[in-house]
């Protein structure tokens, strides 16, 4: 795709996906404060009350935040089916998103249960809006292709991954006796393989060669890759439902997915080296991190997988938890903000002030600022990774290091931000 085939007349306001972009990384800040705080306890067990806390704090607070913020803006744009009302449905998923993920990892990390209630109310109305919404926009889209298609399959996993969490607050708030340990898989692998890892596969059909000039990913994988992923979850969620006997069908599925997600990352990346230009491209690098991680998480969970004794250490899942969620899913989305932002910024001002002269890409954030944060970033995963194995003194510095991170990543933004402002205010718009 070029920006020629992007419907750029339907974007919403710039304010609708800024909102949602400047608010993100507050969490991140929050995330390392409470690493700080927890240290070596947070890592006692994936189940500990100060994991799940920090745990929700990236996982909704930031990545939910940043990836429904940048929806709206995808769904216009890439799929030409803008959203009803853009302003006041940023308002609607907004504000509630952004209490009911703070109130939620509050009441995880202190063991809070009355507070779950309010979470729950929250975060049901915020993703019910989100979800009306997109699937609304997409059914009517215009554009029928493998990014559009990923993107509604990503939309169907999230309003799984989100009745999955309530069903578990429900029962953690002692509304209902529940499965828990079955539905906490359920929860996480609808999350992040289903919601994640689709939408950004979507995504990446279409930003990855137009950004980052690479050759289109290959129709005969884009055709089957989206529809599989999803189907394979489906038959892999059937396990606690399976007769004796047949469990080797959701081991199965569990393979093929890995195999989907291993094909899309292996793809990126070879697209990624034949790109046409050779210029260092630090967003680039930040989803080279992203995919490399995706591989080793991967081949982590095989490992897994074959030896049982290896799959029980407590250290196995944190680092698998790891590896997925900041070195896959922070890196890709951390990458593509640094790309869309400045996009976005220059886009708007030079659709309203035609034939004056704009701030250049390049200048919005300068490269000097990402390289900063990509070196931190380079620094935070391989510390975080030894706080699995050896929490003292590695998980202190990991937490430090992503508190910073979310500082220098709010500053970059905002300072964007306060550019745009200021060459708008000057052509009085």
């Amino acid at each position: 795709m070029t920006l020629a085939a992007l419907s750029l007349e339907q974007a919403p306001p710039i304010s609708v996906p800024f909102r949602f972009f400047l608010v993100a990384p507050l969490f991140l800040v929050l995330a390392g404060t409470a690493l700080l705080f927890a240290g070596s306890e947070a890592m006692a067990s994936r189940w500990s009350p100060a994991l799940l806390g920090v745990t929700h704090l990236l996982t909704l607070g930031f990545m939910a935040m940043v990836m429904c913020g940048a929806m709206l803006q995808l769904l216009p744009v890439l799929a030409g089916a803008p959203v009803p009302n853009p302003r006041l449905l940023a308002w609607a998923i907004h504000l509630p998103l952004l209490l009911g993920s703070l109130l939620l990892a509050y009441a995880l990390y202190f063991s809070t249960t009355a507070l779950l209630n309010w979470a729950m109310l929250l975060l049901g109305a915020a993703f019910a809006a989100f979800l009306a919404a997109a699937i609304h926009s997409l059914l009517r889209a215009p554009a029928r292709n493998a990014s559009t298609h990923a993107m509604l399959l990503a939309l169907v996993a999230l309003s799984l991954a989100v009745g999955l969490g309530l069903s578990l607050a429900a029962a953690l708030a002692g509304w209902a006796e529940l499965p828990l340990l079955a539905l906490a898989a359920l929860h996480v692998g609808w999350a992040l393989l289903g919601w994640t890892a689709l939408l950004v596969m979507g995504v990446a059909y279409q930003v990855v060669p137009m950004f980052q000039l690479t050759p289109a990913y290959p129709r005969s994988l884009t055709r089957w890759l989206g529809n599989t992923l999803f189907a394979l979850l489906l038959l892999w969620s059937t396990q606690p439902l399976l007769p004796q006997g047949t469990a080797w069908l959701a081991r199965g599925a569990g393979l093929g997915v890995a195999a989907c997600v291993a094909a899309f990352a292996v793809m990126t990346l070879r697209l990624q080296f034949r790109r046409k230009r050779r210029v260092p491209d630090i967003t680039l690098q930040f989803w080279q991190v992203g995919m490399l991680s995706l591989l080793a998480a991967i081949a982590l969970w095989l490992a897994g997988q074959a030896s049982p004794r290896l799959g029980e250490n407590t250290a196995y899942a944190l680092a698998l938890g790891m590896l997925f969620i900041v070195g896959f899913a922070l890196s890709v989305i951390i990458g593509m903000l640094y790309k869309i932002v400045p996009f976005l910024i220059w886009f708007h001002l030079q659709s309203n002030m035609p034939g004056k002269r704009v701030p250049n890409v390049k200048k919005i954030i300068p490269d000097s600022a990402t390289r900063w944060h990509w070196r931190l970033h380079l620094l935070t995963l391989p510390l975080l990774l030894l706080g699995a194995l050896w929490p003292a003194p590695w998980i202190y510095l990991a937490g430090a290091l992503l508190l910073l991170e979310g500082i220098l990543l709010f500053a970059n933004l905002y300072l964007a931000w306060q550019l745009y402002r200021k060459v708008a205010a000057t052509a009085g718009l």
